[in-house]
């Protein structure tokens, strides 16, 4: 039995190695105009949704769908693990192939079941996947700044998931795109409102617009009350020590450990190992 050649596996590393480190250049070269055309697809999606898209504009997104296609096929060759790859990229080839679908007209097959739930199953798969590469998108321009990333993804989240609610819901309480950025303000703010998404894709996208507002709006009460404790903090006749109150008490600890050094040294003592004065 022939053994196998031992540098075989240094080299197997070495392979995937390089191709990790030009995915990473490829992916640091494309960053900016993705997010740009993310941003851009975001736009053309609510256009899409609650006036239509001219020819022009369905122009652009399709030449916007093909070059996330060809961004994503790149990447995918460079991956040195393709499975894991498309594991952590799912909604995005999920999004990227519901355009195809009506592109190629491949919808026909939905038909025999019925047209306008395939197109609403669509269009609920096209919300969910651009609402990911919108959440992308943002990450790499702010770098997930915190307070600042979380306030505009809830816009963008809004903004979208409105135009979704619209284009389901239009027919039956939702009349106006102004009524469906309430209705979603709304959701998102746990307040609610009388109205309940009658199609089922309104109903999948309220539950996950739910979620999203159950998490987002713990984090926002978490930021606010920390913000107040912390200006109260910052005053001195705040019954709350903050950062400003014990910095200056170190600052006196300090202080007194030096003065207490000083006359140690001048009775004629020594002080420990450690610079610190003796047990009393």
């Amino acid at each position: 039995m022939a053994k196998e050649h031992p540098q075989k596996g240094t080299v197997k590393q070495e392979l995937e190695k390089e191709r990790n480190e030009l995915l990473n250049r490829l992916q640091d070269a494309l960053e900016l105009p993705m997010v740009v055309l993310g941003f851009i697809w975001l736009v053309l999606l609510v256009v899409e949704f609650i006036w239509g898209l001219s020819p022009v504009l369905q122009l652009i997104s399709t030449v916007i769908w093909i070059l996330f296609i060809l961004d994503f096929i790149l990447k995918f060759v460079l991956a040195p693990h393709k499975l894991l790859f498309l594991r952590h990229n799912v909604l995005t080839t999920i999004s990227l192939a519901v355009p195809a679908l009506r592109l190629f007209r491949i919808t026909r097959a939905f038909r025999l079941i019925s047209t306008v739930r395939a197109t609403r199953g669509l269009r609920l798969v096209k919300v969910v996947g651009s609402i990911n590469r919108g959440m992308r998108s943002l990450g790499k321009a702010m770098k997930r700044r915190a307070f600042g990333y979380v306030a505009t993804l809830t816009l963008v989240v809004i903004t979208v998931g409105a135009a979704g609610m619209y284009a389901f819901e239009n027919e039956y309480g939702l009349k106006s795109y102004g009524e469906a950025v309430w209705w979603t303000v709304m959701l998102l703010t746990s307040i609610g409102s009388d109205y309940f998404p009658v199609t089922p894709e309104g109903r999948v996208l309220c539950l996950l617009l739910a979620m999203y507002g159950f998490a987002v709006f713990g984090y926002f009460t978490a930021t606010l009350a920390t913000f107040f404790i912390d200006r109260d903090a910052g005053s001195d006749d705040a019954e709350v020590v903050g950062a400003k109150q014990v910095k200056a008490l170190q600052q006196e600890i300090r202080l007194l450990r030096e003065e207490l050094q000083t006359m140690l040294h001048q009775n004629g003592g020594t002080p420990n190992q450690n610079n610190t004065p003796p047990e009393v």
